[in-house]
């Protein structure tokens, strides 16, 4: 499946999607989520609409609703408790996929790339991404950590990239020149040793 199956899945995303929206618009089921408890004109007007011809008809999606403005502030709101609770975080971490890693590679058919296989490429980043949050984690890589907070967003070739922000507890966090040196490095590779690499 190239371009044909690339279609099909996004055309099944679109069906899904439209089904869980249509749900939310019936009037029964904006009286289900109490959408009249919502501020509908002050958040329309807070989001820059000053003109009543402008408003038409509001469908209220609750926060439960992934990606939805609710749901973003919400989870904005979260990080920013948690940066409160615990101080500002300590690593910047990221992540990347390479779509020609292994898992990737062995289970393509003859012909195929990676960018033919975006299911494939999301469940090996997906697994990947668990081994990552587990070493930093449990593993304790960089020390103990107290809170995190981590985003999964894809890139403009498609491909999914994290970004993790670690809040150690106080005995990991780093605070002398050393214990940045023992996290951090910029060398050249040696041209002897790593010749791919230089």
């Amino acid at each position: 499946g190239g371009r044909l199956f690339q279609q099909w899945a996004v055309d099944m995303y679109i069906k899904i999607e439209t089904m869980r929206l249509d749900w939310y618009s019936k009037p029964a089921n904006q009286k289900v989520i109490r959408a009249d408890l919502y501020q509908g004109l002050v958040d329309t007007v807070i989001a820059g609409e000053s003109r009543g011809d402008r408003i038409g008809k509001r469908i209220v999606l609750p926060r439960t609703f992934p990606g939805g403005d609710r749901d973003m502030q919400r989870r904005f709101l979260d990080a920013m408790a948690i940066v409160q609770r615990w101080g500002k975080p300590d690593y910047f971490v990221t992540m990347t996929c390479n779509p020609y890693w292994e898992e990737i590679t062995i289970e393509l058919l003859p012909g195929q790339l990676p960018q033919d296989r975006p299911d494939l490429v999301a469940r090996v980043y997906r697994a990947k991404q668990r081994s990552m949050m587990d070493l930093l984690i449990k593993g304790k890589h960089f020390g103990e950590v107290a809170a995190y907070v981590h985003l999964t967003e894809f890139q403009k070739r498609g491909l999914p990239h994290e970004h993790i922000l670690l809040i150690m507890k106080a005995k990991s966090k780093l605070r002398t020149p050393d214990d940045y040196d023992r996290v951090i490095s910029a060398e050249i590779p040696d041209k002897n040793k790593y010749p791919v690499l230089h």
